[in-house]
């Protein structure tokens, strides 16, 4: 790759992709609101509600499959029009998407709303093809777990926010009474549409690096040459999909009487738990890759930034010390899970996806407070999914790299299609029971997790021929 200035200077870009990250992170967590709030608004079923995720999500895949038929008959259309661009132009789409959720509470149409959710997701496509590996050629190749892991954590930031700020907005500022109109979102959407202007504003007059292929014609099929790619995609498929289902039905399954029967308003609380715990993983994991802190100064670091961070949350959710005291105790899990994993992203990935595995089985098994917990955790060992695969799987592909993003993003289908499998056996088989189908996604995580361990990817991938043998 080439530059046009220094890597070294990436703090202002850094710091710009970061507010994106955020964005589309709060943004997202909204769904996980709207859904228990249209499902009770079109009386609908579980497996009804969830088409707002296939709508959202199935937009990441349709997007993303156009831009790999493009980049496999023309050329790759990022390093065509840049990076800079690719985002502008996604936060333009974004911006339609939040603007279309006014009609579709104006006339109270269920199929105006999915509509809306297909074009956020389209612009959320886009950026995501975009920044994410932006955000990992923002310096060394060995560091970029760390970065996007970084990133992330702000983006988990926006999911921790959106139960407590979006809940507020749609069930008490902008409800109007104790009846359900659709009337909630109008004013919250156009809000998020005015902020997503001021981004495209402010990365437009910003000056972000420029980053060049050696070659720029990239046509066929060069991303699917190597196996980690392959993989990963299938991986990110497994990692989105069981990630979406859990915050989807969330506050559902805190809503049954097996486990603590609590409110929807009592509910967003939990979810922020949910997702504040990914937050703090992957604030955690950007110290933990960060090859140039000395091992004392790190666990000193994570400590006082993880416990620092859920004081944080701490202070925003409405729930006593009584009732959260087990997250703690899960935190000192996960910086255990850190320190065995010994800052190597395929191995931290394994163990993760491994421990995910087993509080799935655990949640499904046992009722109520212990169930709720063994679901809650799930949010801080999901925290490095997304970075970890995705540098991972990108790992050697140099000139293939916006490709194979394009591939990755496309995986997102898992968000669209997962949930909608979970939410058909919940309408049969019970909403506790559905909670094995993410087991099997989280399974295949850590094979993966494996494969990368095994072919030594952390490291450039050495082991790894680009023809897949």
């Amino acid at each position: 790759m080439k530059t046009d200035q220094d890597k070294k200077n990436t703090t202002i870009p850094l710091v710009t992709l970061t507010l994106l990250f955020f964005m589309w992170g709060f943004i997202t967590c909204m769904n996980d609101i709207l859904i228990p709030h249209l499902k009770e608004l079109f009386s609908l079923s579980y497996l009804m509600a969830m088409l707002v995720q296939f709508c959202f999500f199935g937009a990441y895949f349709i997007g993303s499959l156009v831009y790999f038929f493009i980049s496999y008959f023309y050329s790759d259309p990022i390093n065509k029009i840049g990076y800079k661009n690719g985002i502008l132009l996604g936060l333009l789409i974004s911006a339609v998407g939040c603007v279309l959720f006014y009609p579709a509470a104006e006339y109270v149409q269920y199929f105006l709303f999915l509509s809306a959710f297909f074009i956020l997701g389209l612009g959320f496509t886009l950026l995501q093809i975009a920044a994410n590996p932006f955000v990992a050629l923002l310096g060394d190749e060995r560091t970029a777990s760390g970065r996007l892991n970084l990133v992330q954590g702000f983006n988990s930031l926006g999911t921790t926010i959106a139960p407590m700020v979006g809940g507020y907005m749609v069930f008490e500022l902008f409800a109007e009474g104790e009846s359900i109109s659709g009337e909630e979102t109008k004013k919250p959407y156009l809000v998020f549409a005015a902020i997503f202007i001021l981004l495209f504003v402010l990365v437009k007059i910003v000056k972000l690096p420029v980053f060049k292929n050696a070659q720029e014609e990239t046509k066929g099929l060069g991303a699917l040459k190597f196996p980690q790619l392959r993989m990963g995609a299938l991986a990110i498929f497994c990692y989105v999909g069981a990630e979406v289902a859990i915050g989807s039905f969330l506050i559902n399954f805190l809503n049954l009487p097996e486990t603590i029967g609590v409110s929807e308003a009592v509910a967003k609380n939990y979810l922020a738990l949910y997702w504040g715990g990914a937050m703090i993983g992957r604030f955690l994991a950007a110290i933990s890759f960060n090859q140039n802190i000395p091992v004392v100064k790190k666990a000193l670091y994570m400590f006082v930034v993880a416990f620092t961070v859920f004081l944080l949350i701490f202070g925003m959710v409405n729930l006593t010390f009584e009732q959260l005291w087990v997250f703690p105790v899960l935190i000192l899990l996960n910086l255990l899970m850190f320190y065995i994993g010994k800052s190597i992203a395929s191995r931290t990935l394994l163990l993760f996806a491994t421990i995910n595995v087993l509080l799935l089985i655990l949640a499904v098994s046992m009722g109520g407070q212990a169930a709720v917990w063994m679901v809650l955790a799930i949010g801080l060992f999901n925290s490095v999914m997304w970075s970890n695969i995705f540098t991972l799987s990108i790992s050697g592909l140099q000139e293939y790299t916006s490709q194979g993003s394009s591939l990755l993003v496309m995986a997102i289908l898992g968000g669209a299609i997962v949930p909608l499998i979970q939410g058909a056996i919940a309408d049969f088989y019970g909403l506790q029971i559905s909670f094995l189908l993410p087991v099997l996604c989280y399974t295949f995580i850590a094979w993966f997790g494996y494969f990368c361990h095994k072919n030594k990817l952390d490291t450039g991938g050495s082991t790894l021929m680009s023809s897949g043998h």
